[in-house]
């Protein structure tokens, strides 16, 4: 069965000598894995940068129930980013989101909201010219709700842990946050409240490991 779809590119593996396996997370099922054929051969001209983490795309794809891994019939770019992959520090965060969403989203379940705010905030981030350095703790606070365990209070995030009076502070303020709001934090609040998150999230996934990308965020976001 062929379906137009959005998607949203988590990652790809090498298959063979010129092939992908490409984990696509899409508006209409979710994540699928797909398989690209040819796109590393010399004749592509540059294909595969089409499946680079978190390019938004626009698809037809053959859908079939059962088969772990689908085939794509056309594809294109949906939205070409304008400074998301050039400015160092969004690029960071970009680098963080991408870690965080393939240690976290396993499954197809509320597809459609899902990739809409994954898809809407990448955007956002991709088009905000100051004042995003807070971006990825607001993105992670935002997707813990549509995960299932949500952080809607101070309380919720800290369970039986105590934090300092100013980190609560602030924590409730990028709690009431969405992407373009204003939340004044220091170098040090924001790398205190990046580690709650991160404690708060490996509260509820026993599988979320150590997170490569967290080092070069904070010393990105520290210039």
């Amino acid at each position: 069965m062929l379906t137009k779809t959005n998607g949203i590119v988590f990652r790809y593996t090498r298959y063979g000598d010129t092939s992908i396996i490409v984990n696509v997370f899409t508006e209409v099922y979710g994540l699928q894995s797909y398989i690209v054929n040819g796109v590393r051969s010399s004749s592509a001209k540059g294909k595969i940068a089409l499946f680079q983490p978190l390019t938004l795309l626009e698809m037809v794809v053959y859908y079939k129930e059962n088969a772990a891994i689908k085939r794509i019939k056309e594809v294109k770019c949906l939205y070409p980013y304008h400074s998301l992959q050039t400015d160092v520090r969004k690029s960071s965060i970009a680098m963080f989101l991408n870690e965080l969403l393939n240690k976290t989203v396993k499954d197809e379940s509320h597809a459609h909201d899902l990739y809409s705010f994954i898809a809407e905030g990448l955007m956002v981030l991709d088009e905000t010219a100051d004042d995003f350095e807070n971006f990825h703790l607001v993105f992670m606070i935002r997707l813990s709700r549509l995960l299932g365990f949500g952080a809607y209070s101070v309380q919720d995030v800290l369970g039986l842990r105590i934090a300092d009076q100013e980190s609560e502070q602030k924590l409730a303020l990028l709690l009431e946050a969405d992407f373009t709001t204003k939340v004044d934090l220091s170098i040090a609040q924001r790398r205190i409240l990046l580690d709650i998150l991160l404690k708060f999230y490996q509260d509820h996934l026993d599988t979320l490991g150590e997170f490569k990308s967290v080092t070069v965020l904070k010393e990105v976001l520290s210039d």
